[in-house]
């Protein structure tokens, strides 16, 4: 099974890679796949068991790489089984970190007619020194807008990894009922 993710500061890459990890130790190979180094067709994907998807936002919106996928996913005439995750700062409220509570989510779903079988949304990691200038100041200005940290010198790790690991059992039990 492959764990595709849509990243720009990594942490989509680090959960995607915590999945996996998750994964193999209940005996399940899994692949952590970056959608940036290329797109999947249609045919990779056909008769899998369950695609994974863990894909991040910038400003708004989850990344084009992420929508690519998103796209092939839904122009195929029977897709699998869909597990999909976004990864945003607005998780890291209360209620924001399901599909029902993370707008960017319940767009994501319903503008492509998707129907996961799993969806939730985890929060990322605030890394301002990290940032160019740009990103930098334009993050600043949302987490202050949205009442969040705005020090310059802050790094918050927001993501919950319990729930990462759930996210992982619920694929695990998923593959399992397959079998």
């Amino acid at each position: 099974m492959k764990i595709f993710y849509a990243s720009r500061d990594g942490q989509s890459r680090k959960i995607a890679t915590h999945v996996a990890g998750r994964l193999a130790a209940r005996g399940l190979a899994a692949t952590p796949t970056d959608l940036a180094d290329g797109q999947p067709t249609a045919a990779d994907l056909a008769g899998a068991p369950l695609v994974a998807a863990i894909m991040s936002i910038r400003y708004g919106k989850h990344l084009p790489e992420g929508l690519r996928f998103v796209e092939t996913v839904r122009s195929m005439p029977d897709p699998p089984p869909l597990a999909l995750a976004s990864v945003n700062l607005t998780a890291r409220k209360a209620g924001k970190d399901t599909a029902e509570g993370n707008v960017y989510l319940r767009k994501l779903i319903e503008r492509n007619g998707l129907t996961p079988v799993l969806a939730t949304a985890f929060a990322g990691r605030l890394d301002y020194p990290r940032y160019g200038l740009f990103d930098k100041t334009m993050i600043r200005f949302i987490m202050l807008v949205t009442g969040g940290p705005t020090d310059p010198t802050s790094v918050v790790e927001y993501t919950q990894w319990d729930k990462v690991d759930a996210f992982a059992e619920q694929i695990a039990g998923f593959l399992a009922q397959g079998e």
